[in-house]
């Protein structure tokens, strides 16, 4: 059987549809790789693709992608409402078939020590692939932005596991890493008031003492004017979609607003949402593996 690797790399411009086409065009040009979604976001300013397929035809587009981006973002004039540190802000694999995450592992330090190498970008590894407890979490290795990693890469505990102590002047810097699954879910709120989505956010995260395995923070949409709590699910299994969805639900009401949408942002693990329907359903002795004609048919 053939081995599969997915990559969901995310890059710093969600406004300018023919910079992310460029890019797009990049990925789809890559031997071994299917382009499965990409999609932008105005108000973050940011894009996410979802790519798979082999090892090698993954490592190959990952650092092409990477270096189209340097060529084409440039990070002195970008501003959005999600975190970023670099034209390629993350760079995540992560094992789909006949794969494991110490594959993925290794497959994220030969990627990031190329782009170090031959693009000048500073590389961090985080998750599974990070070199001390400190960064495993990516708000952690992204904390200060872009504006402010030139003074955090001269901190002695904050040396990038690849390149030089400087970011790149208009690519800034990258997260490398390999880890599992995650579901990129956003709640919008009947409100324009951000501090209420970031007040929620706090309530509903694991470093605030929220739910384990939830990353939350809370944004402005300023397209529609719209507060969203936008998170980030790493263990769907440990943590349900619809657990943080009704948790959030009780406290909006708590703020006198109310959910007015959410949404999903690239791809996901079908159970992810099938786990959603059964809850809301109330699916009695329902059998994922058994029970969902797609698994029978794709095998």
């Amino acid at each position: 059987m053939a081995k599969l690797v997915e990559c969901i790399p995310n890059f710093s411009e969600g406004r300018d549809a023919a910079v992310v086409e460029q890019i797009a065009d990049t990925a789809r040009s890559i031997a071994g790789v299917t382009l499965l979604d990409y999609s932008m976001d105005a108000s973050h300013n940011r894009s996410v693709f979802t790519l798979v397929g082999s090892p090698e035809g993954m490592e190959e587009a990952a650092f092409a992608l990477c270096k189209k981006a340097s060529e084409i973002i440039d990070m002195t004039k970008h501003s959005g409402e999600h975190p970023r540190m670099g034209a390629t802000d993350v760079i995540p694999f992560v094992p789909v078939k006949d794969m494991d995450a110490k594959e993925c592992v290794e497959i994220s330090k030969r990627v990031g020590e190329r782009i170090a190498k031959e693009l000048g970008i500073p590389v961090f590894l985080y998750e599974d692939s990070a070199t001390n407890p400190d960064r495993v979490n990516l708000a952690k290795v992204r904390k200060g932005q872009f504006e402010g990693m030139p003074e955090k890469l001269t901190q002695e505990e904050w040396a990038p596991d690849f390149g030089e102590r400087k970011i790149h002047p208009t690519a800034g810097v990258v997260a490398v890493g390999a880890r599992m699954p995650l579901v990129a879910f956003n709640v919008n709120l009947s409100t324009s008031d951000v501090e209420i989505a970031s007040k929620i956010a706090k309530k509903v995260r694991s470093i605030s003492g929220g739910f384990k395995y939830v990353k939350a923070m809370g944004v402005l949409l300023e397209d529609r004017n719209v507060a969203q709590v936008s998170m980030n699910m790493v263990n769907y299994e440990g943590t349900a979609l619809y657990t943080v969805f009704e948790a959030i639900r009780a406290e909006a009401d708590r703020w006198g607003v109310h959910i007015i949408g959410s949404e999903v942002i690239g791809l996901t693990p079908a159970k992810a949402l099938i786990d959603c329907a059964e809850y809301y359903l109330k699916i009695e002795n329902f059998d994922y593996a058994k029970q969902v004609l797609e698994n029978h048919l794709l095998g």
